[in-house]
């Protein structure tokens, strides 16, 4: 293993920009002079850099080398982000370590963590990031009606298609009762899948279209109340089998984070249909698409390269009759 990491370290000749911030999980408010080291994953002992944080609870924004920008454009077996490990000690907080957080070249990292306030006796929280899902091969998506029936008899609906402010993410597949669920807020959220599923350094109207693609599919199972009239109590799971790729603490990209924030109001749509269109897709490399009628994720990059704009890829994939729709109402958890 150690090995590996010293031919990933060779490997990285390029840079990416990298920034923690830190925060207190209690009241959410910024830690300031946190001590934050910074070591590349697998060598946890050989820090890099050790910095503090501001007023803010940020970092300044630092250099750290990746792997060369080019792997992150094609789907290469090379991995095209570097894995950094950072330790977070504040005055009066639990520490804390996080393993795995992704940086790509050319592109800034961020890296948010919530610190606890330290009870008697200390203990110490690690959180591993699993590996990006075009780096590695998760569980294929289970094929669904794009379009749900809604007039069963008892079934909750909304009757608008509503942004919530949070949704429950059931972190592990539909039936994993041992699975925790967290309140995660809907743009955060957004973010993190769009960072666990595509890469940030891909062209913006890619970033667009898939972003757009993420959100109508997440807006639909919001929409149908999919899961809650199945009897559990979350909104989406965090399996690729029947939904996205979220994963708890990991770092979110700064061109992902602008487009999100951009975009949060808006999903995808077909004439006469109410609601958000539930927009499955698959990488098309390592995963292969059960239907013609999905978006493949490399082959949205490959338009953006040839500048289509981003309902231009969508209706390549899902066709012409796809629109861009705006949410009526942003409102809390819809229950």
């Amino acid at each position: 293993m150690a090995f590996y990491h010293m031919q990933m370290q060779q490997e990285n000749i390029d840079t990416g920009q990298y920034q923690v911030t830190v925060s207190d999980r209690l009241n959410n408010r910024p830690i300031e002079n946190a001590r934050v080291r910074i070591s590349y994953t697998g060598v946890p002992d050989s820090t890099i850099e050790e910095v503090a944080t501001d007023s803010s609870g940020r970092t300044p924004v630092i250099e750290l080398k990746t792997p060369p920008l080019e792997y992150s454009m094609e789907p290469v077996e090379q991995q095209p982000y570097s894995e950094y490990t950072i330790q977070i000690e504040a005055e009066g907080f639990e520490p804390k370590e996080i393993a795995g957080s992704q940086v790509l070249a050319d592109t800034l990292s961020r890296q948010p963590t919530t610190l606890n306030v330290m009870e008697s006796g200390e203990t110490f929280q690690r959180i591993v990031i699993p590996p990006h899902t075009l780096f590695y091969e998760y569980p294929p998506k289970i094929e669904e009606a794009e379009i749900k029936p809604i007039n069963e008899n008892g079934e909750i609906v909304l009757s608008k298609v509503v942004v919530p402010e949070y949704i429950v993410v059931h972190d592990g597949p539909v039936n994993d009762s041992a699975a925790g669920n967290y309140y995660v807020r809907y743009k955060d959220y957004i973010k993190n899948v769009a960072s666990s599923e595509i890469y940030a350094t891909w062209p913006d109207d890619t970033i667009r279209a898939n972003v757009l693609a993420i959100m109508s599919f997440t807006l639909n199972r919001v929409y149908t109340e999919w899961y809650r009239n199945k009897g559990y109590d979350f909104t989406i799971t965090s399996s690729t089998a029947y939904d996205h790729k979220w994963i708890y603490g990991r770092n979110i990209f700064a061109s992902i984070d602008r487009i999100v924030d951009e975009l949060f109001e808006n999903y995808l749509s077909r004439p006469n249909v109410r609601q958000p269109i539930l927009t499955q897709y698959c990488d098309g490399k390592q995963v292969q698409c059960r239907n013609r009628g999905w978006m493949t994720q490399w082959g949205s990059k490959a338009l953006g390269d040839q500048g289509y704009s981003a309902i231009e890829i969508l209706r390549t994939f899902y066709g012409n009759d796809m629109y861009i729709n705006v949410a009526e109402a942003i409102s809390g958890i819809p229950a």
